[in-house]
């Protein structure tokens, strides 16, 4: 790291020049890196209900589908509204009951349960198919174009339109999240920090970190709108300490070196040695999101833990030569240090330590019960404002027709009649469904009245369509466990049927969810802690560190639980792991601290100086991780980023408090355990 440091030292006016031109590719990787807002697509390839929306591409040419609220009952009207949407490029086809009867056949020839499907009162709904999927560019821009043909964003209804609608708040939304986190940032750096120019540069700093991670996104194809929200300020919230930690080892060493080169040849040095193993596990902890079966987490996973990488590099390199360039006027710029010793908090822990233990022993059951509790949702549109045009049109499209979730059973073409009946009586005796449509006795009349554009809708050489209607909410138990008896219904009559839609997808999603949250936590857990025994050389060290993080994720969810907020389903499964990727970082400084005290001193003299050398350090981690999020949290309207940067706020300052107050408390406990299963202290210990 020597060799390392002083060719950074002696080139640092060459490093940020070549570091500015490095971030003209970066920010055109960043432009041209696709987003997708459409969580659905992250399921797994090999699931039925994926198959079944790859056939109604492929072979029905169904890549999505929307239902249009027409404010009228007039025919004419209608009909004209449908052929300019049928201009529209991406729409394979749009669809009214005046198609399927003619004009010249009264509405009232229809069955009743079908009547109130398709036109009431003054409104008729128009079915519109696209050709490419729901989150295609194609898709959404005739939605658009929809929108704008029709003058009303709230009678469009369908799952394009909610990603349309999520693209939009979330693009007006991302530059304030960045303002706002930097802002909160700049405030805690200054006070942390004896220079007014240093929180720029080191803002500036991690500035070129984010956007080198976010251009080399191209190479993933495109990441999700979860990940493009939530990664610049995550990136700044975790790798912030990494500067803050050099800065202060180059003032440090400035003492001791007259020479400002020397001096942070012996920063770099000391700050590599110091955050690897906090980098590797924070790292580690992204990296964990990638076992997901919902391959959002890979997308989440990867884009973070090379974040934190590009944070790493940028801190050991750029931002030194930043610090050399602009040394004279550092200096000029200094001011008091405006943090506090925390004197009154530390002594507090270390003589409360019993008191400590026992509140902590009371806590552990609201904890776990709290975080097991929690309440989750994983209907999608449930995250966006009620006033946006999806929430307006799928609300109506519930209160004035009841059609709440539509299905579709993709069934053999060649299946016998009799059969076919039966199988649609049986699933008309289904609780909670109010109609089933089927090719051949769709609306009772013969095969040969309808148009032909509307048999090529639900059927084909291979397949037909069974279309129902379920009155249950889409991801509501009631509704999951009716999809269970609809495909084993269906199954008994033609075992390679597939029941498809938005509401078995995302059945789909919930059972793959609550698998990939155990999973998740559980991996994260076994990789952090194998890389800590490596890096502490301890297994009792580790042990008790995750142990206590672990606590601090409980009361988070707890707090959750108890305050009776239902969080979305990806925050509940990604933030437990990021607060333990990105804090376990506290515990880690103290513990090593510890150790080095524990080799000259007994366990009471070490955990004070432990304290007293590592609180400041991990109230102002702490709080960069909190002002990073809490801005977005409040300000954000899309629930899904506002629940994800609430509990990591949240976490930070849970994390932070345990870490301080209870870790000490349980590493003076333990400090037998601890120096026996630890490498190498039996024999330095006093």
């Amino acid at each position: 790291m020597k060799k390392i440091s002083k060719i950074i030292t002696n080139n640092s006016k060459l490093i940020v020049l070549f570091s500015i031109i490095l971030l003209i590719p970066a920010l055109i990787g960043y432009y041209k890196t696709k987003i997708n807002y459409d969580i659905l697509v992250y399921l797994p390839d090999n699931i039925d209900t994926i198959k079944g929306q790859k056939i109604l591409t492929d072979d029905f040419h169904i890549g999505a589908f929307s239902f249009v609220i027409m404010d009228s009952k007039s025919p004419k009207e209608v009909l004209k509204l449908e052929d300019k949407i049928k201009q529209i490029k991406g729409v394979n086809n749009a669809i009214s009951v005046y198609d399927t009867l003619d004009i010249s056949i009264p509405v009232d020839l229809l069955p009743d349960n079908l009547k109130e499907k398709v036109i009431k009162d003054d409104s008729t709904i128009i079915l519109v198919t696209f050709e490419t999927s729901t989150s295609d560019e194609t898709t959404i821009n005739a939605v658009k174009e929809m929108r704008k043909i029709t003058k009303n964003p709230g009678i469009v209804s369908g799952m394009t339109s909610m990603v349309l609608d999520t693209m939009e708040l979330s693009d007006s939304e991302i530059t304030m999240y960045i303002i706002i986190a930097v802002s909160l940032c700049l405030i805690v750096l200054t006070l942390a920090t004896d220079s007014y120019l240093v929180p720029i540069f080191l803002l500036g700093n991690i500035g070129m970190a984010i956007i080198y991670n976010m251009g080399t996104n191209i190479v993933l194809g495109n990441i999700s709108y979860i990940t493009k929200a939530i990664t610049a300020v995550l990136q700044l919230g975790v790798t912030t300490d990494f500067s803050i930690f050099l800065y202060h080892k180059y003032e440090n060493a400035k003492i001791k070196n007259n020479n400002s080169k020397e001096a942070m040849q012996v920063a770099i040095a000391e700050t590599f040695k110091s955050v690897i193993g906090s980098s590797l596990t924070t790292i580690a902890g992204f990296l964990a999101l990638c076992f997901m079966d919902l391959t959002l987490g890979t997308d989440i996973g990867l884009v973070m833990a090379k974040g934190v990488l590009f944070g790493l590099i940028c801190v050991l390199i750029i931002f030194p030569s930043l610090l050399l360039m602009f040394d004279k006027y550092i200096d000029k710029t200094k001011h008091k240090n405006f943090m506090p010793k925390f004197d009154k908090l530390i002594d507090f822990t270390v003589k409360n330590k019993k008191i400590i233990i026992i509140i902590f022993i009371i806590l552990i059951i609201p904890a776990i019960y709290g975080n097991k509790n929690v309440n989750v949702y994983y209907k999608l549109d449930k995250s966006l404002p009620e006033t946006l045009g999806s929430s307006i049109a799928n609300s109506r499209m519930k209160e004035e027709f009841n059609i709440v979730s539509p299905e579709i059973i993709l069934i053999d073409k060649d299946i016998n009649q009799s059969k076919l009946d039966n199988l649609v009586e049986k699933l008309k005796n289904v609780k909670g469904i109010d109609l089933v449509l089927s090719p051949k006795n769709l609306i009772d009349l013969p095969n040969d009245i309808l148009p032909k554009e509307v048999s090529e809708i639900i059927e084909n050489d291979k397949y037909q369509l069974i279309i129902i209607n379920s009155t249950y909410e889409i991801a509501s138990n009631e509704l999951n466990n009716q999809v269970d008896v609809i495909d084993k219904i269906v199954k008994k009559y033609d075992q390679n049927a597939i029941v498809a839609g938005e509401g078995p997808l995302m059945k789909d999603l919930t059972v793959i969810a609550d698998h990939d949250f155990k999973m998740v936590n559980y991996i994260s857990i076994a990789v952090i802690f194998v890389l800590m025994l490596i890096v502490l050389k301890s297994f009792g060290l580790p042990t008790i560190l995750i142990l206590s993080i672990e606590f601090a994720i409980f009361l988070n969810m707890a707090c959750a639980y108890f305050t009776g907020t239902e969080l979305p389903f990806v925050a509940s499964i990604i933030v437990g792991t990021i607060q333990l990727g990105a804090t376990i970082d506290y515990a880690i400084l103290m513990s090593t601290r510890y150790l080095e005290e524990r080799k000259t001193n007994d366990k009471l003299k070490s955990i004070n100086n432990t304290l007293h050398s590592t609180v400041p350090s991990i109230i102002v981690s702490a709080l960069c991780f909190f002002a990073a999020t809490f801005g977005v949290a409040v300000y954000s309207k899309i629930d899904m980023i506002s629940s994800i940067c609430t509990l990591l706020c949240r976490g930070a300052i849970i994390s932070m408090a345990v870490v301080i107050l209870i870790l000490p408390a349980l590493i003076t406990l333990f400090d037998k355990f601890i120096i026996k299963t630890t490498i190498g202290m039996k024999e330095k210990i006093k």
